[in-house]
């Protein structure tokens, strides 16, 4: 599994990517659209981002999966959002905008991860290397 420091690394040098190229490199993965998402640190009050991917997308409703690369546990964003479910969240470099966070249920569950492998079939295969169920989460914009 990438170790923190890693996960960190990737993750600035995606922002850097983004900044330098002006948005043109980095906006997605593949099919998947980039997201930074910004989260509340549970522990330090303080903002965090990451940059995520969106395999599927219903209407305004985005789906990120804290898998973490399939290692034993949670990613820190996720557990962020678990303690403060409001978060900011940036598409593709558009404006920031706020969105509540919610884990799917098992139902959501069941019907969004075959969409999710289809889109991008490593996430399958992250779940293989853990014992832990992968959470999607889905972010909706705050009324």
């Amino acid at each position: 599994m990438p170790s923190d420091r890693s996960l960190k690394f990737m993750n600035a040098l995606h922002h850097a990517v983004l900044r330098i190229t002006g948005g043109r490199v980095g906006k997605s993965f593949g099919k998947m659209p980039a997201v930074e998402l910004t989260t509340v640190g549970r522990k330090t009050g303080q903002a965090h981002s990451v940059m995520l991917t969106v395999p599927v997308r219903e209407g305004d409703t985005l789906v990120v999966v804290a898998s973490r690369g399939g290692d034993d546990r949670h990613p820190a964003w996720y557990l962020n959002l678990q303690a403060n479910p409001v978060v900011q969240l940036s598409l593709q470099g558009a404006p920031a905008r706020s969105m509540r966070a919610h884990t799917a249920t098992p139902e959501e569950r069941a019907r969004l991860w075959p969409q999710v492998t289809s889109a991008y079939k490593g996430y399958a295969d992250y779940q293989k290397k853990t014992d832990r169920e992968i959470p999607l989460v889905l972010l909706e914009p705050t009324r």
